[in-house]
């Protein structure tokens, strides 16, 4: 039963930053590197940018997907193919985000933001 509570522990929330090192997603996942770094070999979808050194910096869909990987191997019972073999099928699922019927909704947001941005310089103008 001890093994049930370490596998469903409660993971903080990702900071909004470009780039995470290992340590610092390792934090965040409850996992540890070496199994990040073994994760990395067995899930193509997991691929942190290397930079000097080799040093890895993940971004924040990927600490999602190791977020992910970790549901589906610890909470969920996977074994490593069978949750390769789900990260495969969701994509299908969700690609409606990346097809062009996702891209208006994203210009809709950008056309708001920056109405937002055009209303706050107007402001801003009119104090001086």
């Amino acid at each position: 039963m001890s093994a049930d509570k370490a596998e469903q522990i409660e993971l903080p929330e990702i900071p909004t930053k470009r780039y995470f090192a290992i340590g610092e997603v390792s934090n965040l996942c409850g996992v540890k590197p070496h199994v990040l770094r073994y994760w990395e070999q067995e899930f193509p979808q997991l691929k942190p940018v290397k930079r000097r050194g080799n040093r890895r910096y993940y971004q924040h869909d990927d600490v999602l997907m190791v977020r992910q990987i970790r549901s589906l191997l610890y909470e969920q019972g996977f074994t490593i193919t069978g949750a390769r073999q789900r990260l495969k099928e969701l994509p299908k699922a969700g690609q409606a985000a990346n097809t062009p019927v996702g891209k208006p909704a994203k210009q809709a947001e950008l056309k708001n933001l920056r109405s937002e941005l055009e209303d706050m310089l107007r402001i801003l103008d009119d104090l001086e």
